[in-house]
């Protein structure tokens, strides 16, 4: 298990218990008192700390490196009905978007999103979930089989921003992302977008536009990273933490500017503590929202959903 700085606390705390419990075990001495004080500490400050997070310590939980990604959804939400689809059909199979047809009971829905790796090996193979103009490509192609069938489309989405390189630019990066945006609000076909990590930028976007919009309690969806924020506006990363402050970056955040729909509560501790619970949430959202959308006509579905997004940002004075 791996600690972030603010969860200090809770590691010396569980590492007494560890030693309390080992110690009851080895010997005769009874320790059943001492334990149960250690865990009432435990959950006690578990509490304190994560009642109280700021926006940054948000964003370092959204990159937890045990946080469950999107392929870890789709096979909890799906088992072994998910068929993965590859290839934009035009330059190549981008490892860092992945998309396929699932079922959610006897429901099924067209999954797709942005994937990291978990080591080394896997990061530069999935190029650290920053998907090539053939990744939003290919997902607006899985999204335009999805409305051939009259099938629903979700989109997970964690990303720390679409790939930047040289190359991603020569093959149309901003077209490609654009072409999503404009395709997305237009698709006959229910779409249901949850933020399951990092929502950073055009790569979020790209395959972000929703009926539905939802975000897991402790991500982030911004234009730019706060590092990146710090670093044009102070010339320096050392600003990060006064950066994700000043962006509005949180789940409570966006719901409190209407820009997502709703929030998905997360086990205390974040996601990766308890991967079951999280897993029982995000399938639950997703069915509920399906069912508020699935009655509507395509014309309906679409006229909503350009209203939504015409809606936002308007001041009313």
């Amino acid at each position: 298990m791996e600690y972030l700085e603010f969860e200090l606390p809770i590691k010396e705390l569980e590492e007494q218990l560890e030693k309390c419990q080992v110690i009851g075990e080895e010997s005769d001495v009874d320790v059943t008192e001492t334990c149960k004080q250690i865990e009432k500490k435990l959950v006690e400050t578990k509490k304190e700390i994560y009642k109280n997070l700021t926006a940054w310590q948000r964003v370092q939980l959204s990159r937890h490196p045990n946080r469950p990604y999107t392929m870890d959804h789709i096979k909890a939400l799906c088992g072994d009905s998910f068929l993965e689809l590859h290839g934009d059909r035009n330059v190549k199979d981008d490892k860092a978007m992945v998309g396929g047809l699932g079922k959610i009971g006897d429901q099924s829905y067209m999954f797709i999103g942005q994937q990291k790796g978990y080591n080394t090996k896997t990061r530069q193979y999935r190029n650290f979930g920053m998907s090539n103009p053939e990744g939003y490509r290919k997902a607006l192609r899985l999204m335009k089989s999805a409305e051939k069938f009259n099938i629903p489309v979700v989109t997970l989405i964690d990303t720390p921003g679409a790939y930047p390189g040289l190359e991603a630019e020569e093959r149309g990066q901003g077209e490609a992302i654009a072409r999503n945006i404009l395709e997305m609000t237009r698709l006959k076909v229910p779409i249901i977008c949850l933020i399951i990590g990092e929502g950073a930028s055009g790569g979020a976007l790209g395959i972000g536009v929703g009926d539905r919009v939802l975000m897991l309690e402790n991500t982030w969806y911004s234009v730019i990273s706060p590092e990146s924020c710090s670093s044009i506006l102070w010339r320096s990363w050392e600003y990060k933490e006064k950066a994700a402050e000043a962006l509005k970056l949180t789940a409570k955040d966006m719901k409190k500017l209407h820009l997502v729909d709703d929030i998905i509560k997360e086990p205390l501790g974040g996601a990766h503590t308890d991967r079951e619970n999280t897993f029982i949430a995000v399938r639950d959202a997703i069915v509920k929202a399906y069912d508020e959308l699935k009655n509507l006509s395509p014309k309906d579905l679409v006229k909503k959903r350009m209203d939504k997004y015409a809606d936002m940002g308007v001041f009313k004075g």
